[in-house]
């Protein structure tokens, strides 16, 4: 998903490469780093936490993107959108497994 949205953000215009796309990019990166944290933490939930605030976070900042139309076709909005998606849904499903007493509905 990171090297995903350093493609991505290379293709915004240069007002937006510099501005929502260094925001995006580092949002994305702090992301991995947040996740090598919690693979190693013994406390995992707090920090798988910390994964979903950020990963909502940087789907705020794609819809801002995408209204300022930095992304160059709708077709990646909705690629990177599906990326982040799906690293959402593993990161619940890791939660859910090592979350005592939580099962799925």
């Amino acid at each position: 998903m990171a090297v995903h949205f350093e493609r991505v953000v290379a293709r915004f215009s240069r007002y937006h490469k510099y501005t929502l796309g260094t925001e995006l990019r580092n949002t994305s990166h702090e992301i991995v780093g947040l996740i090598i944290q919690a693979n190693s933490a013994r406390d995992k939930p707090p920090e798988l936490l910390r994964v979903r605030e950020r990963l909502e976070a940087l789907l705020v900042l794609m819809r801002l993107a995408k209204e300022v139309r930095a992304f160059k076709s709708f077709a990646a909005y909705v690629h990177i959108v599906e990326m982040v998606g799906s690293v959402s849904r593993q990161n619940e499903g890791w939660l859910r497994s090592v979350t005592p007493g939580t099962s799925r509905k």
